[in-house]
């Protein structure tokens, strides 16, 4: 059972499974006292098209901090954060992220620097800066592919700037760790992955399209004249609409990082944390998507601009439909699996290539 207290500051709505919805219940099932602050208090995940609520000011993030702090209550040893939507709000974060390690120099701290997606930020500008002076304070930080290229300026097309990306996260910004999850496995990068990484036959893909995982660990490679250790393991493609998939994959990222279940060293944290964070999440996404196929025809209606805007209601059962069953998946994330048990590899000669 878990003794670490952890803090969690991300977002919250009050219907579905996004930001701290999706990432406390299962920091929970695996023994942790979760507290909780919002960075906006939303009805429900902006995929709906239509949301209602408000954003937390710096102010009120600042006075939440404070009453924590003059009650001695930032005694947590693990730290994971999300979506914050503005500059202020996210230099109220920084600051306290600070006055943690202050306290706790070995805090374990997640940063999931959520802006935007599939090329498109969804957050101020003025928060990349901010994001940037963060890295170095961070354990793991959890970006996905669009958020490294807006950190890092680097627009990840072939395996030079793939490699430029991270030695710019690691050396530049001093970032020790870092795990992008759900990539399209772009041609350029199956071409080289090694065989223990390739999808292999019986790695079943109805669509044939698959994801990869690549996890990059500074540790221990003084001497070595390589930037970072990488692994990298692929999972199958599953279609469809999913929010709160990072939420919950950095929540069992920091569930099992450094667990006193496991045998773990600076070394092997992460790979360890990462294969059972990736298991878990591809589980719960799988019984998802199980249920999402069983539901009434109207629910699951491909999106269709033109009349998703004349009847909102059609966007709404297919968001409802396939919020993901983080409940319903207790066994999954309590689940003691087998060390090599979905296993992300060692890409060996990943920066001689």
């Amino acid at each position: 059972m878990a003794t670490d207290r952890v803090l969690s500051i991300q977002s919250h709505v009050s219907y579905g499974y996004v930001g701290g919805k999706a990432a406390v219940f299962p920091l929970q099932c695996l023994g942790f006292d979760v507290d909780i602050i919002n960075s906006v208090n939303f009805s429900n995940h902006s995929g709906y098209g239509r949301l209602g609520g408000t954003r937390t000011t710096a102010a009120e993030l600042k006075s939440i901090f404070d009453g924590m702090k003059q009650n001695e209550l930032l005694t947590q040893k693990r730290l994971v954060t999300g979506y914050v939507p503005g500059a202020e709000g996210l230099s109220a974060v920084r600051d306290l992220v600070r006055t943690l390690k202050e306290t706790e120099p070995e805090l374990i701290y997640v940063l999931d620097p959520v802006m935007g997606d599939a090329g498109r930020l969804y957050v101020a500008p003025d928060v990349i800066p901010v994001y940037r002076e963060m890295l170095s304070l961070a354990t793991v930080i959890t970006p996905n592919w669009f958020e490294v290229e807006t950190l890092t300026g680097v627009e990840m097309k072939d395996t030079q700037s793939l490699q430029q990306a991270f030695k710019i996260l690691h050396e530049e910004y001093n970032c020790p760790n870092v795990v992008m999850s759900s990539i399209p496995l772009k041609p350029w990068l199956a071409d080289i992955l090694p065989p223990p990484i390739r999808p292999t036959p019986e790695m079943e893909s109805p669509s044939g399209e698959y994801l990869i995982c690549i996890a990059s660990s500074a540790a221990n490679t003084t001497g070595t004249g390589e930037s970072s250790t990488i692994y990298a393991r692929c999972v199958p493609f599953i279609s469809g609409y999913f929010s709160g998939v990072g939420d919950i994959f950095s929540a069992l990222l920091l569930g099992h990082y450094l667990t006193k279940n496991v045998e773990a060293t600076p070394e092997t944290a992460l790979p360890v944390a990462v294969s059972h964070a990736l298991t878990k999440t591809h589980a719960i996404l799988i019984r998802t998507h199980e249920h999402a196929l069983t539901l009434p025809e109207d629910d699951l209606h491909a999106t269709d601009d033109e009349k998703d805007l004349s009847e909102p209601l059609r966007k709404t059962r297919r968001m409802r439909g396939r919020e993901l069953r983080v409940i319903q998946s207790q066994d999954i994330i309590r689940q003691q699996l087998h060390p090599q048990a979905g296993a992300i590899e060692v890409w060996e000669n990943f920066w001689s290539l």
